[in-house]
């Protein structure tokens, strides 16, 4: 068998990650168009895209510069994962996806502003029988049994105190009478 660098072999060996998938490796070629060429220049220079953008068009360009997937991972302090899924969706859909994520679904308000409302004055009145002061799981809880929100977690709830600066679990009476 003749000698060849054991990069070379790992480059060009194709894995068997799980049974019917396989992943080829091999050496990302990346070559970049005189135009994204001069995006990237521009980039680089103003410094006024975010540090993950700015990071993809270092990773991009030194794949043109003819660097491997592992070095450039090296060079930038990422995963080769990383660097390989950024020269792939740069070579499949051009520069603005090489650069830029896709926006995420948003999620839609886990309570309207009429529920909020109801909840925030549940909490200002007295707690349930039994209780002295309100917590975020009790509120969460008789906010679903009195029909406020057909269903309410404990992190909406939070977030929605800390929002209007209530804290009931402090204060055995949370409304105040004007100021003093």
């Amino acid at each position: 068998m003749q000698d060849v660098p054991e990069q070379a072999l790992m480059e060009s060996v194709v894995w068997s990650h799980s049974e019917g998938m396989r992943t080829s490796y091999h050496r990302m070629h990346v070559e970049l168009g005189k135009k994204d060429r001069q995006q990237f220049f521009m980039m680089l220079t103003k410094g006024r895209e975010s540090a993950r953008v700015l990071r993809r068009a270092l990773i991009l360009r030194q794949l043109d510069q003819g660097q491997t997937a592992a070095q450039v991972a090296g060079n930038v302090s990422v995963a080769r994962k990383t660097v390989r899924a950024i020269a792939r969706r740069y070579e499949e859909e051009g520069l603005e996806s090489g650069l830029y994520e896709k926006p995420r679904p948003i999620q839609p308000r886990a309570l309207d502003t009429v529920q909020s409302q109801r909840i925030i004055a549940m909490v200002c009145g007295e707690p349930p029988a039994g209780q002295a002061r309100w917590s975020v799981r009790l509120i969460a809880t008789e906010a679903v049994k009195r029909k406020l929100a057909p269903r309410v977690g404990r992190e909406t709830i939070r977030i929605l105190l800390q929002s209007h600066d209530l804290k009931p679990w402090r204060e055995k009476n949370v409304v105040r009478g004007g100021s003093e």
